[in-house]
């Protein structure tokens, strides 16, 4: 009896046909996803997958649509490369990458901390260091004069001091300096670190609106939607304070005329701010960046 109840403890589990239906089938794909091991990424498949699958329900996606989306993605990944992640140009076309930064940032943001920003593509490895009051454009570098004087703050008002504060913009012509072989390399980059009330500050040209690239799919995507591809000026900063967490934004010119249509939905709440004209050749920006105490994780460049 004994050996008779061993050997049907050993035989393989019932096998059973998943019912031709799509809840069954939704199912059946979950059940299967319950191997996973990690929760973190068992919960995220779970919900992409339910999702997925309520989508497809919801539109009727047909068997030729899935493959044409199917056919786009594939040229997302073929279109990325050492100068454009098309994948996040993807994301910040449709929102998704400003959906997730504010989602990260919803503590800071209820406490009154500065809207985060995308980092975007051109962020570089080893920006120099440049002392307070640097000019960062070259002296080939022709355009209106943009003074910037900014302070780091703690949620709470207190000024930090010996923060790092890296920024970088595109040029007149709309232009980063690694996209463009007449501009002097690291043109228009900068390291600055924070004096004793948080302050920093630098002279640079008033930058300009630029097109997102539309060489590829998402430019195809555009297209198809009827939709420009025109971000608005702005300027990038990163703030890497000591026992905060890392700050990533972008400040846009509250006159250029697409900041109130960033094709990638970026120009949110207090960014858009005002470049005050400043005698008869130039502009002057204010700002204060407030960062959420916290742990440091510096997000990694994209860019050597």
């Amino acid at each position: 009896m004994t050996q008779l109840a061993n050997a049907h403890a050993e035989e393989p589990a019932q096998k059973t046909t998943i019912p031709a239906n799509p809840q069954a089938l939704l199912d059946a794909v979950l059940r299967a996803n319950q191997a996973t091991a990690d929760p973190r990424t068992r919960a995220v498949l779970d919900a992409a997958i339910r999702h997925l699958h309520a989508f497809a329900s919801e539109v009727k996606l047909t068997y030729e649509e899935l493959h044409k989306g199917l056919d786009f993605m594939v040229r997302v990944g073929q279109a990325t490369g050492p100068e454009k992640h098309e994948g996040i140009l993807l994301a910040d076309i449709l929102g998704l990458a400003t959906l997730v930064v504010l989602m990260d940032a919803k503590a800071a943001l209820a406490a009154g901390g500065t809207e985060p920003a995308l980092i975007g593509p051109f962020w570089r490895e080893n920006q120099p260091v440049r002392p307070n009051g640097a000019r960062i454009a070259s002296d080939e570098t022709t355009g209106e004069r943009l003074f910037v004087t900014g302070r780091v703050l703690s949620l709470d008002g207190t000024p930090i001091a010996g923060a790092r504060v890296e920024t970088w913009q595109a040029a007149p012509s709309g232009l980063y300096e690694n996209q463009d072989a007449h501009q002097e390399d690291m043109n228009l980059r900068a390291r600055f670190e924070t004096d004793a009330e948080g302050r920093f500050w630098f002279d640079s040209v008033k930058p300009s609106g630029y097109g997102v690239p539309t060489d590829g799919p998402c430019g195809d995507l555009l297209a198809l939607q009827g939709r420009h591809h025109m971000r608005p000026a702005h300027l990038h900063f990163i703030v890497i304070a000591p026992d905060h967490k890392v700050l990533a934004t972008q400040i846009f010119d509250a006159l250029d005329p697409y900041a109130y249509s960033d094709a990638a939905f970026g120009a949110v709440g207090s960014l858009l701010r005002s470049f005050e004209p400043d005698g008869e050749s130039g502009y002057k920006l204010d700002l204060e960046l407030r960062v959420e105490p916290g742990q440091s994780n510096l997000p990694r460049p994209p860019l050597p």
